[in-house]
């Protein structure tokens, strides 16, 4: 996977546009794709900034993270529980896990 481009090349797409110049002349201007152009441009305009979202790293522990109540609860009452069955009591809870 390849590092996300720097905010200041972002930073100069996005200001070439406010400027005048069309999404399609700003990436071609600066060596970026047009849909990284448009990308940018749309989240300054809807988040005021353009850096780039976290990459990789975990997802999706705080799913399960949010139920360690739960979790917990269902092990005390059944120690020898197996995963199958925990995900079935959990999905009993109307809690989705993966």
């Amino acid at each position: 996977m390849s590092s996300a481009l720097s905010v200041d090349l972002r930073q100069r797409v996005v200001h070439a546009v406010a400027a005048g110049a069309s999404r399609h002349k700003a990436a071609e201007r600066f060596g970026v794709s047009l849909a990284s152009a448009s990308q940018w441009c749309e989240r300054f305009a809807r988040e005021g900034h353009v850096a780039p979202k976290p990459m990789g790293g975990d997802q999706r522990s705080h799913q399960i993270e949010a139920q360690a109540d739960l979790v917990v609860s269902l092990y005390e009452t059944q120690p020898g529980i197996y995963l199958h069955e925990l995900r079935a009591a959990l999905a009993e809870h109307s809690i989705c896990v993966a």
